[in-house]
């Protein structure tokens, strides 16, 4: 009897086990017809449904591809579109006439003392032309110190920004704004809107060029920068050291990318005269950046020596193109300025 009773017990477990599984199995093949008549899947933007459609359309890609109607040019432009869609739309800034933006892949090639000296050079090689300097290394703002300025910017009536002023070139700075040993801990967010201040809330005046100095590296500024305002050109500034020019092609790469046009590549710190016996050491490697300018095709804008006399005169706040107009330091830098006005008047005709 109780041998019985356990193989009914059995048999009824063993029975709801099996209805469970045709429940299963039922609801799963009804899903799976559900899902076979209306899924789709997505390559690249074109639909592609499943069974017989699925082949014609795998087909008739390996057609396209096989054709070479996939060309290499094609998807770059497409790739273009698709990066320009949804990006903001870009507006000059007041009464500015031409940006250049001073760059570099990595800190420490004297980026922002380029972009002064090349700003003052600017205007040393036609004094006519009126030039801003606009800081816009959030994190590590060099430009009062270089430009030996201090003190909190004014507001106009618009409640816009009056720059401050030394040697005749108009400065903005995040630094005018913080203390000097105060960091600037923000997020990405924050940053943007004081890019954004800094680009549209400044009383510039009238300026033939507004020479910005980038922070380094290829990160939110300089898309934000190059995606809001147009510019004119990038200078990319490199040591002739190996891993500088890494970085530095990275940097051209992105301005390319991004369709700014680069003016060219300079040199910096590329040869050390000792200032006792004026023999000349290629600390950093030789000739690497203009090597560098013509592996890409782009122009190279001259070499800056190692020279104490423009780390002395940068620490003075005191730009070498200003104290020591007649020395080679000084001519370097406004062989670099007038090369790039040079191929900016190409670019425009």
């Amino acid at each position: 009897m109780l041998n019985m009773e356990l193989c009914a017990n059995l048999m009824r477990r063993k029975l709801s086990e099996l209805n469970m599984i045709l429940f299963t199995y039922s609801r799963l093949s009804h899903l799976l017809r559900i899902s076979g008549s209306k899924a789709s899947v997505f390559r690249n933007g074109t639909e592609i449904k499943h069974g017989a459609g699925c082949c014609v359309q795998l087909k008739r890609l390996q057609g396209m591809q096989s054709n070479g109607s996939m060309n290499k040019k094609g998807l770059q432009d497409r790739q273009k579109q698709q990066m320009a869609r949804g990006l903001p739309k870009q507006k000059a800034i007041r009464d500015v006439k031409q940006v250049i933006v001073v760059a570099s892949g990595k800190g420490g090639v004297g980026k922002s003392t380029t972009a002064v000296n090349l700003a003052l050079g600017l205007m040393a090689i036609d004094k006519s032309k009126s030039v801003g300097l606009l800081d816009a290394d959030i994190y590590g703002p060099s430009i009062p110190k270089l430009m030996n300025l201090k003190g909190n910017p004014e507001l106009n009536d618009d409640n816009r920004m009056i720059p401050l002023i030394n040697y005749g070139v108009p400065c903005m700075s995040m630094g005018f704004l913080v203390q000097d040993a105060s960091p600037v801990v923000w997020r990405g967010l924050m940053v943007m809107s004081a890019i954004e201040r800094l680009l549209r809330q400044v009383e510039w005046g009238s300026l033939d060029y507004l020479v910005v100095d980038m922070p380094p590296g290829t990160g939110d500024v300089q898309l934000s920068i190059t995606q809001n305002i147009p510019i004119a050109g990038a200078v990319i500034v490199s040591t002739p050291q190996d891993v500088a020019l890494l970085d530095a092609r990275r940097g051209a790469e992105m301005f390319r990318k991004l369709n700014v046009p680069v003016l060219g590549l300079v040199q910096n710190m590329s040869v050390f005269q000792c200032p006792n016996c004026h023999h000349h050491t290629h600390i950093f490697g030789s000739n690497g950046a203009k090597q560098l300018a013509e592996t890409i095709s782009v122009k190279f804008l001259g070499d800056v020596p190692l020279h104490l006399n423009i780390r002395e005169t940068s620490d003075k706040g005191q730009p070498i193109v200003i104290s020591s107009p007649d020395s080679p330091e000084a001519e370097a830098y406004r062989k670099v300025a007038s090369a790039v006005i040079q191929n900016l008047e190409e670019l425009t005709r």
